[in-house]
């Protein structure tokens, strides 16, 4: 299989990006310059997910949806001018995959769900109401997954592979050659903070770097990465709170 420069040089640049977040993350975990902050919240979250696959050679696609959910955690360890800064840890569970658009003359449907354990380590920047009210936040960061299982659906009567697209097959019955994945995961939303905790109502776009398949000159795909958005809301109560 012959990989085009262009790919190899993106693969390049996703990696060296990815290097630079976790850079960033550590940074900021460790940097305390601000007014001091010690808030420890535990909760959970519960969602949808949109996902689809990047391939290479391009399979058309339409997203795939299905339920999110997971444990939330929070550290809250600055406030810095009017920025409040913190670390979101979460661990979730989540469908991802791709529905085919099959438009090869036949009446095939195709659907691929693989479930994963994620790991998101999110850098968090609010702006507004820190105990009561209202703020808006914009969170960034790694986020690492692991593979455990997967369903497939097809329909449509006979099943057919002869004319589609490209001839691209390959991702038809084969599981995933590699379990783990990482990528980029962020996003933005607004919290509400009362007396009896913090709710947060978001939009974060996760950016796979890791391919599901074998890229190398044995494998089919140039790229088989996991892409998605996902809409959540996260409850989250204090445990630990700064004296104000």
């Amino acid at each position: 299989m012959i990989i085009n420069t262009d790919i190899l040089h993106f693969r390049f640049r996703a990696k060296h990006i990815f290097a630079l977040c976790l850079l960033f993350f550590c940074l900021n975990a460790n940097a305390q310059v601000g007014e001091r902050r010690n808030d420890f919240s535990v909760g959970l979250n519960a969602g949808m997910t949109m996902s689809s696959m990047d391939f290479v050679p391009k399979i058309k696609q339409g997203y795939k949806t299905s339920p999110t959910f997971g444990f939330s955690t929070r550290y809250v360890c600055e406030k810095y001018f009017a920025t409040i800064c913190a670390v979101l840890i979460e661990v979730d569970y989540a469908n991802l995959g791709w529905k085919e658009k099959i438009e090869d003359g036949t009446n095939n449907t195709y659907e691929r769900g693989f479930s994963y354990i994620q790991l998101p380590l999110l850098m968090q920047l609010g702006w507004g109401k820190e105990r009561k009210g209202v703020k808006f936040v914009f969170e960034a960061g790694p986020q690492f997954g692991y593979w455990f299982s997967e369903s497939e659906k097809r329909g449509g009567g006979e099943w057919n592979t002869a004319y589609r697209p490209n001839g691209v097959v390959y991702q038809y019955d084969h599981s995933p050659d590699n379990k783990f994945e990482y990528g980029i995961a962020a996003g933005a939303g607004l919290e509400l903070s009362t007396s009896i905790g913090h709710f947060i109502l978001g939009g974060r776009y996760y950016y796979g770097l890791g391919d599901i398949y074998d890229n190398s000159k044995k494998g089919y795909f140039g790229r088989s990465a996991n892409q998605a958005i996902m809409v959540k809301l996260t409850y989250l109560y204090d445990l630990v709170k700064t004296k104000l």
